[in-house]
């Protein structure tokens, strides 16, 4: 039975196809289209899942849609009922899309499933809306390798529900309670990544990064004003302060006031206001997410947790949550954002609607999240002939003693092979990857490679059975989604004059014996590699290992700033050209940049793509 699994028209649009209840296929629309964050109607991805099994939509048995917008459409109106007069601009650059198409949704998605497909509308397979907090529950709690495990979803807002606490056990999902819209951690934390200077949807991580280049003097500012947080974690925040309710922009001017001054503007210098209150925000969202996850374990008196929803992705939560939390050991959905909601629509049908038993994995379900396209060694030297392109073509025995020595030299490596990964990490199938003890890799890699910011930090990537080595963490972390620090013993000690430093004063000061991953605060977010679900890559790490000791290696996605991560050989070759790396793997071809032939030296590719 094939069951697939749409989310669109928001953020993030995906397709995910489950097979008998294993999943099949899995890919963000954006990865083809090449614009990130892509909202349109996922054809590509769709299309993709089903040429993954064989198949064609006829063979579909069900589709499932990963919210209800009908009652999305009733949470707007009712908002704008409760506001009014407040908003009338934002109601009438809403309605037109809502009376055009969302509102007649189904015929929409009905329609575009006829155009790709050839069938006819009357032919096509039931077509069935599932809630959206109800997707990223599935999404979280089916693939799981618990048997019984709380859920929490944390996001902006689904169709009311902002935080939603779930039970799962077996093959059933009971809801426990919900906090509705506006009052919404997703939202207040998007309100500061507005205030201070990036793009909501896509720029929450940046503020998280920020966030130990500050002090956390703003945080009292936040619970005695914004909020009124409760023991349990449960809270209300006071709308006098936001305007995502029913303006066009996320805060106003009494936000403004109170603290100080009006939003960065984007692209501007960062100060050390915005630090402070980047960290004064994280404070606040882990604080409230420590005390909803100690209500959800005594309420549900479980051991284990399941999260989804676009807040799981704060990854320094979910490692203090790891550390300090009730519950004996949690799972996040590594897609834990909207693109994960239609794998979790295609679940919920599976095991709910459809009654389906679940066969619990001792890992998880997830394959380490590689569920997207690969590529034959024949498409791959198709494409490089064409553009003539020069390389060597290396069985493994000769390519990883290579790569180890080329790492080694502090040459930045682009990482393309095996299956794309389904969620916004780079997991060691489209990356770019560097020497962790590297003095200037960071800044080599943000500045020349990435075009992005200097105080994003980066990634390690480490084999699973040496993780304990190098950071405090006994626990598998394959998805990239838990932050530790660093060994004590790997730490290279601040002198008097340095400790004395502020905010970005910090960045070049060497921390670790692996300084290209370890934060301003000696914390890292850790990706564990498994021989099982990652070979190549563990076998990289390996032969690197052999070679310098260090089983640890940079981590970065396969991309510039603004760019989707590259999903064929030809994005990896034309990213690879226009940036300043040094090599390039494409399965077993290996480039190196001063081989190739002379590339048109033109910057104005960089427009391109919208800054993120």
């Amino acid at each position: 039975m094939l069951i697939l699994g749409i989310s669109s028209y928001y953020h993030d649009s995906a397709a995910a196809l489950l097979k008998d209840g294993r999943i099949s296929g899995a890919a963000q629309e954006e990865r083809f289209t090449r614009k990130k964050h892509d909202a349109g109607f996922p054809a590509n991805a769709l299309q993709y899942c089903l040429s993954e099994a064989g198949a064609n939509l006829q063979d579909v048995d069900y589709i499932v849609f990963y919210d209800k917008p009908l009652v999305k459409f009733e949470r707007l109106l009712e908002t704008y009922l409760s506001y009014a007069p407040q908003g009338i601009r934002s109601f009438i650059a809403a309605m037109p899309v809502w009376l055009k198409e969302k509102l007649y949704l189904k015929k929409v998605l009905k329609h575009e499933f006829s155009r790709i497909s050839g069938v006819s509308e009357k032919d096509l397979p039931p077509l069935l809306f599932n809630e959206h907090h109800r997707s990223h529950a599935a999404s979280a709690f089916f693939p799981s390798p618990f048997e019984r495990a709380a859920v929490m979803c944390l996001d902006g807002v689904g169709e009311w529900a902002t935080s939603s606490v779930w039970m799962g056990e077996g093959s059933t999902l009971t809801p426990e309670w919900e906090i509705d819209f506006p009052h919404s951690l997703g939202l207040l934390y998007s309100a500061f990544t507005y205030y201070t200077g990036f793009k909501v949807n896509s720029g929450e991580y940046k503020l998280m990064g920020l966030a130990p280049y500050g002090e956390p003097k703003y945080a009292d500012l936040i619970l005695d004003n914004l909020l009124d947080l409760k023991d349990d974690g449960t809270f209300r925040l006071d709308m006098s302060y936001f305007n995502y309710a029913t303006g066009l922009t996320m805060t106003n001017s009494k936000f403004d006031a109170l603290f100080d001054g009006k939003p960065r503007t984007a692209e501007s210098r960062i100060s050390q206001k915005e630090m402070d209150i980047a960290r004064s925000i994280q404070v606040v969202t882990e604080e409230i997410i420590l005390r909803l996850a100690r209500t959800v374990q005594r309420e549900l008196d479980v051991e284990n947790l399941c999260l989804a929803g676009g807040v799981a992705l704060n990854c320094v939560a979910n490692g203090r949550l790891l550390r300090e939390g009730p519950f004996k050991d949690i799972w996040i959905q590594p897609a834990a954002g909207d693109a994960g909601g239609a794998l979790g629509a295609a679940y919920s049908a599976w095991h709910e609607y459809l009654g389906n038993g679940r066969l619990v994995n001792g890992s998880d379900s997830m394959r380490g999240s590689y569920l997207g396209p690969r590529h034959k060694d024949e498409d791959i030297s198709s494409y490089l002939d064409s553009v003539g392109a020069k390389y060597q073509r290396l069985d493994e025995a000769e390519l990883y003693p290579k790569l180890a020595e080329i790492l080694e030299q502090e040459n930045v490596v682009g990482w393309f092979q095996g299956r794309m990964e389904f969620g916004p990490r780079a997991l060691g199938g489209r990356s770019i990857i560097g020497d962790p003890r590297s003095k200037k890799m960071q800044s080599v890699m943000n500045l020349k490679i990435k075009y992005r910011e200097s105080f994003r930090p980066f990634a390690p990537a480490v084999k699973a059975d040496k993780v304990r080595d190098w950071f405090e963490i006994d626990h598998p972390s394959p998805y990239m989604l838990l932050v530790a620090n660093v060994q004590e013993d790997k730490r290279i000690a601040m002198t008097p004059e340095q400790q004395k430093l502020f905010g970005i004063e910090k960045l070049n000061i060497q921390r670790s014996e692996v300084p290209a991953i370890t934060h301003v605060d000696y914390s890292a977010r850790i990706q564990t590699v498994h021989e099982e679900t990652n070979p190549r890559f563990h076998a990289l790490l390996d032969a690197f290992e052999s070679r310098t000791g260090c089983p640890v290696l940079v981590n970065t996605s396969f991309n510039v700033r603004g760019e989707p991560i590259v999903c064929t050989p030809e994005d990896a070759y034309r990213c690879f050209m226009r940036t300043e790396m040094d090599y390039l793997v494409l399965e077993d071809y290996l480039l190196a940049k001063k081989d190739q032939p002379e590339w048109e030296k033109d910057d104005s590719w960089q427009q391109e793509f919208e800054l993120d």
